[in-house]
């Protein structure tokens, strides 16, 4: 696999994982009794960008690199799921 390929794979699931790892340490304005008038009960009272960013980039570099093992390295793809599947005929 060419090397944009990698990056292009690894650019997908931070964004599929990033909206997964959002809500973690969320704490709402309704939550911290600090409601900004004009602003909805559930919006974040302190959003922290970086530490979201962070966290995603670990977590997706987690999925990613299972996803590079099972795929690349042990061959397992979408055609292989109905392997891990008993019949039922």
């Amino acid at each position: 696999m060419q090397l944009f390929s990698f990056f292009a794979v690894y650019f997908v699931v931070w964004w599929m994982t990033l909206f997964a790892v959002l809500p973690f340490g969320l704490k709402t304005q309704a939550e911290a009794n600090e409601v900004v008038p004009g602003t909805v009960e559930s919006a974040p009272a302190r959003f922290r960008g970086g530490r979201v960013m962070l966290l995603n980039t670990i977590v997706s570099a987690i999925v990613y690199g299972a996803w590079y093992i099972l795929s690349v390295r042990f061959g397992y793809g979408i055609d292989a799921i109905p392997q891990f599947y008993p019949s039922y005929d």
